[in-house]
């Protein structure tokens, strides 16, 4: 058996420790405030998604995110952007994982991207009921 295959966690911490995007989507009208730009609370969930996604991989199971630090809006994200979402690895505790999350805005006729947020999220491996459980344990 491949090594990749025994411990697949190994292969996401692989992708949680390079730059590259974790979800890339279109921000719609749909996603919009009251002012007419996207939503920072829309902006906040494709992070946790993305950085959800990464870290389900590596505790191999469910995840719950118990913090976010210090997110800072730098920037509005308009309708037509395309976003892109970067999530990296800081570390791995016994039964918690925090990555380093990042999202940047492209305007769809532009090439050039800004960041306009970015944020350390802490997750925690849970087992069936909830509980926190060992990072890369079994179900």
């Amino acid at each position: 058996m491949a090594e990749d295959e025994e411990h697949p966690e190994l292969r996401a911490i692989e992708m949680a420790t390079d730059r590259r995007p974790a979800i890339r989507t279109i921000a719609m009208p749909a996603d919009t405030n009251a002012n007419g730009d996207i939503f920072g609370g829309w902006l906040m969930s494709q992070m946790d998604m993305a950085a959800g996604n990464l870290a389900a991989r590596i505790a191999r199971g469910r995840v719950a995110t118990v913090a976010v630090d210090a997110m800072t809006f730098h920037r509005p994200v308009k309708v037509g952007d395309e976003v892109t979402v970067y999530a990296e690895l800081v570390k791995i505790g016994r039964t918690s994982i925090r990555m380093n999350v990042q999202a940047f805005r492209r305007e769809r006729q532009s090439e050039h991207r800004d960041q306009v947020t970015g944020a350390v999220f802490t997750f925690v491996a849970i087992d069936d009921e909830g509980r926190p459980r060992p990072v890369g344990a079994e179900d």
